[in-house]
């Protein structure tokens, strides 16, 4: 939250190719702090490599979210970014996995702390080289944002003009409050739904089933969007997520449970899409779009601590968040196929 904006200046002076290695070195030196701070027996080191890693996170973030839209033809630009999202899936598998081999697998020393962000270093500092000799076509994407701008009629006025986007806005806060939310209170309502569920059986499900389940839903999208335009399949998969929260609420036992896992599917394509279609049409403002976009990820911060006031004494009442996000997702999904391709000011 704290680096969106000053991540969409960086972009707006350096330009995507440069922002990203800052952002992907910035990453890797906040890894690399693991080593020392996993010598020093206090957590504050590490609050200080988390939040330079994340410092670093955000910059990639605001930079190839735009680019996975703009590398392309426009009406494309969902399934790309859904299809590049996929691997946060495959991430969220492999990270845990390998977590657990060096660390808990290792000698018991400080040093095994540091191992997973050593590898994860090496790997993004690759990246970064491998960029040096990639040209991205970052001329071409912006005259081509303009002109789709231009043609939208969005592409003079100030950023708060744009209706659509203020919905995207509002849209991407509540999708990420919402998965945040279901993602801390899943193992909670799989073990009182289901009492004959141990807390390690719900954990393998939501690290395994539930991002799997993100991955092919990503990717399965992506492919759908071929045939079904993203805003309607947005929702499309708003509303069937609301009918996963509402078997929640209702507390039928397994039935209840599958509803909470399948919502995981639903879920899959409502960040990458909501993001590309919220900068769809802004054009000069494309960049800081993006990072007012991905400061919207404080709906994760915001929440789990209302969820949690709300189901203190019957967990399913939580969810009645979720519910109402994924409802207006779906009303943010019919606005913009109402609206057109296009995003239009208010006049």
């Amino acid at each position: 939250f704290i680096m969106s904006l000053p991540a969409g200046f960086i972009m707006k002076k350096a330009g995507y190719k440069r922002g990203l290695m800052i952002g992907l070195l910035i990453f890797a030196f906040g890894s690399l702090l693991f080593i020392p701070a996993s010598y020093i027996h206090s957590p504050y080191p590490f609050f200080v490599a988390l939040f330079i890693l994340a410092c670093g996170l955000c910059i990639i973030e605001n930079g190839a979210h735009p680019c996975a839209t703009g590398m392309g033809p426009e009406e494309f630009a969902e399934q790309r970014i859904n299809y590049a999202a996929a691997f946060n899936g495959v991430g969220w598998i492999v990270g845990p996995l390998l977590g657990t081999a060096l660390i808990l697998n290792g000698t018991g020393s400080s040093f095994d702390l540091a191992k997973p962000y050593i590898i994860v270093a090496a790997l993004v500092i690759l990246v970064a080289i491998v960029m040096i000799f990639i040209k991205l076509p970052e001329a071409e994407m912006e005259a081509d944002q303009k002109e789709s701008a231009i043609e939208a009629g969005t592409e003079t006025g100030s950023i708060w003009e744009h209706k659509l986007f203020i919905f995207a806005l509002i849209a991407q806060f509540l999708y990420v409050g919402a998965q945040t939310g279901v993602g801390s209170f899943f193992i909670n309502y799989a073990v009182e739904t289901d009492p004959s569920m141990s807390n390690e059986t719900a954990g393998y499900l939501l690290a395994f089933g539930c991002m799997g389940m993100f991955f092919v839903g990503r990717m399965l999208s992506g492919f759908i969007m071929k045939w079904i335009k993203p805003a309607q399949l947005l929702s499309i998969f708003g509303l069937l997520g609301t009918l996963c929260m509402i078997l929640v609420l209702m507390k039928m036992g397994r039935a209840s449970f599958i509803g909470l896992f399948l919502s995981y599917f639903f879920m899959a394509p409502m960040f990458p899409t909501i993001f590309a279609l919220g900068v769809k049409g802004m054009g000069s403002h494309t960049k800081q779009a993006s990072s007012l976009l991905v400061m919207c990820i404080v709906g994760g911060a915001v929440f789990p601590i209302c969820m949690g006031a709300l189901g203190q004494d019957n967990m399913a009442l939580g969810f009645i968040l979720p519910l109402i996000s994924f409802a207006y997702i779906a009303a943010f999904g019919v606005m913009h196929a109402i609206d057109g391709k296009k995003t239009k000011s208010i006049r």
